[in-house]
């Protein structure tokens, strides 16, 4: 098997146009294709950062995630960065708050976490 690396993480999101402004605008996600899909209902973006894709689908009726942060399936997106400090503020500016930074017990690296408009919880690692 020649797995190379992760092509993209998939999300199902409640309110599509908040969905996308925070992770295009807040996050800086770049679109790829934003499409809207009559035969399903539902609308469907791929964004773009730093090789990484995101696919967001949006569509009426999805069941909200069922607990917090132990439900089966994705657990969180976690992000690295260089300076968490900056990146913490340039979120606190846009509104949106972190939990308190702590170190990864197996890296030794700090992180933290934030969340999207669903709850998902996103995180960032040094």
């Amino acid at each position: 098997m020649n797995l190379r690396q992760i092509h993209h993480v998939a999300i199902i999101v409640s309110d599509y146009k908040k969905s996308r402004k925070f992770y295009v605008e807040t996050l800086g996600f770049q679109i790829i294709r934003e499409n809207y899909r009559p035969s399903r209902g539902d609308y469907k973006l791929d964004l773009e950062l730093d090789g990484c894709e995101l696919e967001l689908f949006s569509a009426s009726g999805n069941p909200p995630r069922p607990s917090y942060p132990e439900a089966c399936g994705l657990r969180h997106l976690a992000f690295r960065v260089d300076d968490m400090d900056a990146v913490i503020a340039e979120l606190r500016e846009k509104g949106i708050e972190t939990e308190s930074v702590r170190v990864d017990e197996f890296t030794g690296k700090r992180m933290t976490f934030f969340h999207d408009p669903d709850g998902l919880p996103l995180e960032l690692h040094e």
